[in-house]
C-alpha cells in the first residue's frame, strides 16, 4: 500500500537523523547542553537585575522559544549538510524519495529533540527561577509549542534548499536565521520598542506571534486581537512557500550537476 511505502520512506530519514544524534556527542550538546546554559546564564542575569516575576516570565519564555526553534530545525538542516559532507548526498537523492518524506522524517525528529529540550528547560526554568510553563494552561501550552515546532520547520526547510544550492556553506544559514529572528521577533524585549522600519519586518514573522500569544497568559497584552490565528496563518504561508523552495532546488540541483558535484 502507498501509505506504508510512505511511512517506510519517512522512517529512513528519521532513523538517519537519530544514528546522527547517536554517534556524534557534540550533537547532543547542542540539543541539551547548551540550551540549558543559556537559560541559566539569562536567568542569572535576571535575579542581578532584579527584576519582578513578571519580566522574569516575559524573558525565560523567550529564550525558550528560541531554543526549541533553534533545536527542531537544526535535525533538518544536518539531514542535507551531513550528506553534502559525507559526499553521499547523490547516492541518497538516486532513492525513490519525495520531498514530503524528507520533510516529515526529520521534522518528527526535530520535534522529538525540542520536546526534550522544552521539557528540560521547563523543568529548569521552575527549580531554579520559580517560572512555571504549565500555568499558562495545557492547551495554550501545546499550541505554542506547536507553533515553535512549525516555525523551526520552515527554517530546516529554506537550510535544507540552500542547501543543495550552494552545499556545505549553507550551514553558515542554520545559526544566522534563528539569530535574526532573536533579534526581530521579541524574544528579549518586545518589538514596540524596535525603530519603525525594523518593526515593520517583524509583523512579518509568525514568531513575534507565537511569544504575545503565550506571554498574555502571564500578564502582558498582545498588539493585535488574536495573535494565534495570524502566527499560525504566517507559519503555514510560509512552510508552503518554503516546501516550494525545496523542491525547486532539488529540481535545479539535479538538471544542473550540481549534486553530483557536491558528492564528488
Amino acid at each position: 500500500m502507498n501509505w506504508q511505502t510512505d511511512l517506510i520512506q519517512i522512517s529512513g530519514f528519521f532513523y538517519k537523523i537519530w544514528l546522527i544524534t547517536k554517534k556524534r556527542t557534540y550533537h547532543i550538546f547542542e540539543i541539551l547542553f547548551w540550551p540549558a546554559i543559556g537559560l541559566v546564564s539569562v536567568g542569572l542575569l535576571t535575579r542581578f537585575l532584579s527584576l519582578s516575576s513578571e519580566m522574569v516570565a516575559f524573558i525565560l519564555i523567550g529564550v525558550i522559544a528560541l531554543s526549541v526553534v533553534q533545536i527542531g530545525q537544526l535535525d533538518m538542516s544536518y539531514l542535507i549538510l551531513y550528506s553534502i559532507w559525507n559526499k553521499s548526498l547523490k547516492h541518497e537523492m538516486a532513492a525513490p524519495v519525495g520531498v514530503s518524506h524528507i520533510i516529515v522524517g526529520t521534522w518528527t525528529m526535530g520535534v522529538v529533540h525540542s520536546v526534550l529540550v522544552f521539557a528540560l528547560l521547563s523543568f529548569f526554568s521552575e527549580r531554579a527561577f520559580g517560572f512555571r510553563f504549565v500555568d499558562a494552561g495545557l492547551l495554550p501550552l501545546i499550541l505554542f509549542f506547536l507553533g515553535l515546532s512549525l516555525t523551526s520547520a520552515v527554517v530546516g526547510i529554506l537550510v535544507c534548499a540552500l542547501a543543495f544550492r550552494f552545499g556545505g556553506r549553507s550551514h553558515v544559514a542554520a545559526n544566522s536565521v534563528v539569530s535574526v529572528l532573536a533579534l526581530l521577533s521579541g524574544i528579549y524585549y518586545p518589538v514596540s520598542v524596535l525603530p519603525d522600519p525594523v518593526r515593520a519586518v517583524s509583523v512579518i514573522i509568525p514568531l513575534t506571534y507565537f511569544l504575545e500569544y503565550f506571554r498574555s497568559f502571564f500578564g502582558f497584552a498582545p498588539s493585535g486581537a488574536h495573535p494565534l490565528l495570524t502566527g499560525y496563518a504566517l507559519v503555514l504561508a510560509y512552510l508552503i512557500l518554503a516546501c516550494l523552495a525545496l523542491a525547486y532546488s532539488i529540481h535545479h540541483s539535479q538538471k544542473s550537476g550540481i549534486i553530483l558535484r557536491m558528492s564528488e
